[in-house]
């Protein structure tokens, strides 16, 4: 199965508005903690293996890092919260980017919330759906890491992370390293895509 995402490339970060490309494409944003391995699911669902930056150090993203997969078809890399080591004026600063991105930006074709399986739905993760919910945006939960459960374990996640969300976001097991749910991700991001 060809991959319609293969062609991601880094185009730009983004740490102000003013900077972001013109305002007529269709871009998915990816978020998720620090820790949550959202720079690995990038990699594997573009099938490259160093287009996002995996880090050691937590909160190595502090902007909004765009790749071009086509012509104004963008993947857009927010920066991981919960653990980064900025200054508080630089969050709050960060958060007021956020809120009028996910507001004003009418590109903005659907959010994949990246979570560890094994500390699904936290606070953050919660607020990052509440911006896809309030826009009336498709939402879509990636339980990533999930090779690190049994198969029992990874259902009964996946079974309480959809109940939770009722409807409102879509959920799957995911996994970079043992490539599981990687076809699956794919299929969603590049329906609202377009490509």
């Amino acid at each position: 199965m060809s991959n319609p995402l293969a062609r991601a490339k880094y185009i730009n970060s983004v740490h102000s508005l003013r900077q972001l490309p013109p305002d007529d494409g269709r871009e998915v944003v990816f978020a998720g903690r620090s820790n949550a391995g959202k720079s690995s699911a990038l990699n594997a669902l573009t099938n490259q293996h160093g287009l996002a930056r995996v880090s050691k150090t937590p909160g190595r993203t502090q902007a909004l890092n765009y790749f071009e997969v086509a012509e104004g078809r963008y993947l857009v890399d927010l920066p991981g919260y919960g653990y980064a080591k900025v200054p508080e004026a630089m969050r709050e600063a960060w958060k007021g980017t956020i809120n009028r991105y996910f507001q004003e930006r009418a590109s903005l074709a659907g959010l994949v919330v990246v979570m560890d399986i094994r500390h699904p739905l936290r606070e953050y993760d919660l607020q990052m759906l509440d911006y896809a919910f309030a826009r009336n945006l498709p939402a879509h939960c990636l339980l990533t890491k999930a090779d690190k459960l049994g198969r029992g374990e990874q259902g009964n996640t996946l079974l309480k992370v959809r109940k939770e969300l009722a409807g409102r976001a879509t959920a799957q097991v995911f996994s970079a390293d043992a490539k599981l749910g990687v076809d699956e991700a794919r299929a969603v991001i590049s329906g609202w895509l377009e490509i």
